[in-house]
């Protein structure tokens, strides 16, 4: 059982292409009390020379013994002479969707304390009991939007807020080794309470997992989503062009095929984005968008916020011009303006509404788009005024694209249709992992 524990640990410091300084996330329970301790042990030796370990407790001070749980983590990695902080969630905390929350906090933290420590990627504890978990829930709540979203289940590794990897090198394991492994090495551990809290959704997925002996099967492999994410990216460079964020005309020959999955998903994940989503269109959307794009007759259909346009020129994607926003900005404040762009004032105070007066419009229409698409995109369009009359004068605001689907989570097996949705879009591309995985394969 420990040499499984050991030999996971030895593998995932050989994945790395360089060695690099691992920020590893320990709550003080087995899974990543193992983590530490088995990655402390495989970067002793002479082979794996060059990294080095720091470690961070989140406080979510969600119970009162959450303190006193943090200090004890500080004084194990002391023990191993690995570098400890603790971060603390300070300030009220929701009433719903509380795990949620905890967990946009605790990464928010985790990068913070990274930067400080002077980490290059984060190391976390997730095992394959926390994979089956996951992908009965998202089965559950069918989740995948019948584009597969979730049928790989976690990805191994995962880039949090465009800037720095999360890696799971126990993935693959169960927490029954994981724990024979700390008993061997004669250390315990603490046990949340709210893993068994019926109250939570894992905690119940859990209880039925442990009763049935049931073991979810994933649908897709993590090489198949990766295959399916090239194939997606490749559909979309060839086959959709962007303007100004705004819409997408997608060419005629893929504007009704909702029959091939990996098109279908790079459709809809498109769709997410003009359309200031964090997830796909729901399953029945998609049912419903499938039998209006299988027509050859030219029509409009709206879904999730974004207009389906399908003309004989193309099939035309923009944001629907309902419930837009009006964001007011500080100067030199930054805000996200309906999902779709992220709004940086310079140095005046502003205000961002939607429609810009027929520049967007005559802008379009120059671009090559048919009038009537110009003419209901540009509705749309951050319409961007400083808050002040009289103040005209130089740059006002830095304006960029935001992809809510993969800029806060992005699974590494769908880097490489996040970068190609990324480019059409005018952004950079995302960062690479440190380490060879499967999508680092199939690119060379």
């Amino acid at each position: 059982m420990s040499d499984a524990v050991l030999d996971a640990a030895r593998i995932f410091l050989n994945s790395f292409i360089e060695p690099r300084r691992l920020l590893v996330a320990v709550s003080g329970g087995s899974d990543s009390k193992g983590l530490l301790l088995a990655l402390h042990h495989a970067s002793q030796t002479e082979a794996r020379k060059g990294f080095s370990l720091v470690a961070c407790t989140i406080d979510h001070r969600l119970r009162p013994e959450s303190a006193s749980e943090a200090e004890a983590v500080g004084a194990f990695c002391t023990s191993l002479g690995v570098p400890h902080r603790i971060y603390r969630w300070e300030g009220d905390k929701p009433r719903t969707g509380l795990q949620a929350a905890a967990r946009n906090k605790r990464y928010e933290l985790l990068a913070e304390a990274a930067g400080a420590l002077g980490a290059e990627c984060i190391a976390t504890g997730h095992t394959l009991d926390d994979q089956y978990e996951t992908i009965a829930m998202r089965g559950a709540r069918g989740a995948e939007g019948g584009q597969g979203q979730g049928g790989a289940g976690m990805a191994a590794t995962v880039l949090y807020g465009r800037r720095i990897w999360v890696l799971r090198p126990f993935l693959g394991l169960r927490r029954t080794a994981i724990r024979a492994f700390l008993e061997a090495e004669g250390v315990g551990w603490s046990d949340d309470p709210s893993n068994v809290n019926p109250v939570f959704e894992r905690a119940r997925v859990r209880a039925d997992l442990a009763a049935s002996g049931d073991v979810p099967a994933l649908r897709w492999s993590a090489a198949q989503r990766s295959a399916s994410s090239v194939r997606a990216a490749a559909l979309i460079s060839g086959h959709v062009r962007v303007y100004g964020a705004l819409v997408a005309e997608i060419a005629v020959p893929l504007a009704g095929k909702m029959d091939d999955p990996d098109w279908c998903r790079g459709m809809m994940s498109l769709a997410a984005v003009l359309g200031g989503r964090d997830h796909l269109p729901a399953g029945a959307t998609v049912k419903r968008l499938s039998g209006f794009l299988k027509s050859d007759h030219p029509g409009r259909m709206t879904a999730a916020r974004v207009v389906f346009d399908r003309r004989s020129s193309g099939l035309y994607l923009y944001r629907e011009p309902r419930n837009l926003p009006v964001l007011d900005l500080r100067p030199g404040e930054r805000g996200l303006w309906d999902g779709r762009f992220t709004i940086a004032s310079l140095d005046s105070a502003l205000t961002v509404s939607a429609g810009d007066g027929g520049v967007w419009q005559q802008r379009l229409i120059d671009a090559g788009l048919p009038k009537g698409v110009a003419m209901r995109a540009s509705q749309v369009a951050p319409h961007i005024v400083p808050a002040e009359a009289g103040n005209t004068g130089g740059d006002t605001a830095k304006v960029e694209c935001r992809i809510g689907l993969y800029d806060t989570f992005l699974p590494g097996f769908d880097r490489i249709m996040a970068d190609a949705i990324a480019v059409l879009f005018g952004r950079d591309r995302y960062p690479a992992p440190p380490v060879h995985d499967v999508l680092t394969e199939l690119e060379g």
